[in-house]
This record gives structure tokens, sequence and C-alpha cells, in this order.
């Protein structure tokens, strides 16, 4: 069984929540790729639609939504998602992690797409921290 560790990010205050999401619950997110829409009650946010942005495995590495799959590939990447190169025309080989969730992802990171008529601070308790 999967466990997972889903960031969801309020865009319209600025604060980001952290939730552990395990078990059934869990199972909504296994197969789903980046950009695509997550029901919220997976999370406790009901009348919500999440929209998953990206995320990275046990290991660190992140995910990339350019390439397809579930496994881990090296790449020679010149920006984006895995890599901020500090020169132009720099590339680097780096290890990313597919597009597709599987049982090895362990954080997610979602931002909220469509609103549900409660606030998220009195669904999830004020379990927040501020965005960096």
């Amino acid at each position: 069984m999967a466990d997972f560790r889903v960031v969801v990010s309020d865009i319209n205050t600025g604060k980001a929540y952290q939730i552990e999401v395990s078990g059934a619950s869990a199972n909504a997110f296994m197969g789903k790729t980046v950009g695509s829409e997550v029901d919220g009650s997976a999370v406790g946010l009901s009348g919500y639609t999440l929209k998953i942005t990206g995320g990275s495995d046990k290991g660190g590495f992140p995910m990339r939504g350019t390439l397809p799959g579930l496994k881990r590939k090296k790449l020679l990447v010149t920006g984006g998602s895995g890599f901020h190169p500090v020169e132009d025309g720099l590339r680097k080989r780096r290890s990313i992690r597919g597009k597709e969730i599987a049982g090895d992802i362990a954080q997610i990171n979602t931002m909220v797409a469509n609103y549900g008529a409660t606030p998220i601070d009195s669904l999830l308790g004020g379990e927040s921290e501020e965005a960096s």
C-alpha cells in the first residue's frame, strides 16, 4: 500500500498544507499524471478539485511532466524541473522521475483548481505552512 505526503497549495492565500495520505485515499492518486486533476475528498477537501503539479520519489528525484512513464531515467536537460542552469547553454545529465504516480513516490505537489464552499482552513484545522 502506498503512502504519500500531499502538499496542497492555495494560490489565493499563498499557504501550503501538508497532508499525509495512505490506504484507500492514496489509491485516488495512483496512475494519475502531472497535470491531471483529482477530487479533493481524497485528502479531506470535499468539494475541491486539485491539480497535480509535480512531486518527488523516495530518493528525492523530482517528477518531470515531459517524461512519460513512471521510471527514473537519466536525461540531458537544459533547465526546468530538476536542473536550474547558472549560465546560458549549460546542459547536465540528471536523474529525473517520469510523470506518472506510482508506489515509490513520496511527495505529490498539488494546487487548488476549483474551490469548494467551505474554506480550507476550517476543513484541515489550520495546519498550514507559509509558502516561501
